[in-house]
């Protein structure tokens, strides 16, 4: 038998053990920022919140095209008009809170009214699905 390491086919040559040591740099390079991913354990919560709550908004939003489609038409109309008036009435009473509140109250009362309406849409889902349940409610118990 022969030895491999006295075989001159076999030694690398300084160019050839410089593109091993970068290749084995570049692959531990990798294996480091696997292995930190799976260890951080805030950025994996983070991805699965988002995960999550894009799941909900999904279902949210098929549950409100459901209730949506089921709603016969003038319990559809008699929500569009209660909302028309609780609007108007929201800005006159918004309107006369204005007028009479002090400067801090206002910049609160602002800040409230930014965080209702960017929750908008699950309130009114929440609201279609409630009429469409108490409208499903009532039609069973004439039936």
């Amino acid at each position: 038998m022969t030895d491999q390491s006295q075989n001159n086919d076999s030694t690398p040559t300084p160019e050839e053990l410089r593109d091993q040591v970068k290749e084995t740099r570049e692959e531990l390079g990798e294996t480091v920022a696997a292995l930190t991913a799976k260890s951080d354990v805030k950025a994996q919560a983070r991805q699965k919140t988002a995960k999550v709550k894009s799941q909900i908004q999904d279902k949210a939003a098929r549950a409100l095209h459901v209730a949506q489609d089921k709603t016969p038409q003038p319990v559809r109309e008699k929500a569009a008009h209660a909302r028309q008036q609780l609007t108007e009435t929201a800005h006159v009473l918004g309107d006369k809170i204005q007028d009479r509140a002090s400067e801090p109250t206002r910049e609160k009362v602002y800040q409230v009214a930014q965080s209702a309406r960017s929750g908008r849409s699950l309130l009114i889902a929440a609201a279609v699905g409630a009429l469409a349940v108490v409208f499903f409610a009532r039609h069973s118990r004439r039936c």
